[in-house]
């Protein structure tokens, strides 16, 4: 099916609207897939709204590490929300355009929460590191004014980077072909549709990458590096199982993100092929955004109480 897509002129053609390619011409797979990423989509916005409210609500939970899972729970629903309607959209819509000005909203967003989100991940880690290595130091060191600080830079990093992207992108001029083979304004699809010879963009956009995924990564293996060597040295079996069931959890959302992120971002280009990044896309945005709440809260006697009593709660003001 052909798309109309409007040009305008100014020294010389640039794309002004975009449309997302559609998944399949078999409308039941498209149904299909948009049943699975409705239900995934809810379920996340679901469980992370709970855990940011449950932490919110339960002053036994006021401490740093659920401060930070609070703000994670945050960003997983930005994150979302940012991309996962308009992908909705255009999977059961013929309705598939998006205005230049609107997909580089998408992209703002998606990029700031993504980048907020790594850093946040590293300054949990670092929390732990300083719980666990420094036991007797924690509540002075980790005090509120730190916290806070630790999260205003991972939005505020997020930010500059996702403003910093964005303007870069989008100050190209776009010749066409207007259609994005992918399901958001991903940085890597949206520079392929960019006039003339974009390999040094590319270049750039891979360091930035590499500095903003791989620098909050180096944080997170150096911290654990620390932990490691501390709880191998506790007397006790009990100490070293109650000092690592307070990291599995973050580790298994850095494994999932990370995992993910790296395989999408940081791989050599030739083997990235449309069907791929579409999958892993899928993946990182919304099936981590569904199982980091599930995640925490199945893994975390003190979450999973407090989410039973703000359960209870909200059924006898209901009921009441």
């Amino acid at each position: 099916m052909s798309l109309n897509c409007s040009l305008w002129q100014e020294n010389n053609f640039s794309i002004k609207r975009f449309a997302f390619a559609k998944f399949s011409e078999v409308t039941e797979q498209c149904f299909l897939l948009f049943t699975l990423i409705l239900l995934m989509f809810l379920a996340s916005l679901t469980g992370n709204a709970l855990i940011a409210f449950a932490i919110w609500t339960n002053s036994v939970l006021h401490t740093p590490m659920y401060f930070f899972l609070a703000n994670l729970s945050l960003l997983e629903i930005g994150y979302t929300c940012s991309i996962t309607p308009k992908m909705l959209q255009s999977l059961v819509s013929e309705a598939r355009g998006i205005s230049r000005e609107g997909c580089a909203t998408q992209m703002f967003f998606f990029t700031f929460f993504a980048i907020s989100e790594c850093c946040l991940l590293a300054a949990m880690a670092f929390d732990r590191y300083i719980a666990i290595c420094s036991p007797l130091h924690y509540a002075t060191r980790m005090n509120c004014g730190v916290c806070t600080q630790l999260a205003i830079v991972s939005w505020g990093v997020g930010c500059m980077v996702g403003l910093g992207q964005t303007n870069y992108i989008f100050s190209l001029d776009f010749c066409g072909p207007c259609e994005i083979d992918h399901f958001f304004c991903d940085l890597p699809p949206i520079l392929k549709l960019a006039c003339g010879d974009t390999s040094h963009n590319e270049v750039a956009v891979f360091v930035v990458a590499i500095l903003c995924i791989s620098s909050p990564f180096l944080l997170i293996i150096a911290s654990y590096g620390r932990i490691l060597t501390a709880v191998l040295v506790m007397p006790s079996p009990e100490g070293r199982h109650k000092a690592l069931s307070t990291c599995s959890s973050h580790l298994l959302v850095v494994t999932l993100f990370y995992g993910s992120g790296s395989v999408t971002y940081l791989r050599p280009k030739a083997s990235h092929s449309p069907g791929t990044d579409k999958l892993l896309a899928l993946f990182y945005t919304v099936v981590t955004s569904m199982l980091n709440p599930i995640i925490y809260s199945l893994r975390n006697k003190e979450v999973k109480a407090a989410l039973r009593r703000t359960l209870v709660k909200r059924e006898v003001l209901t009921h009441g």
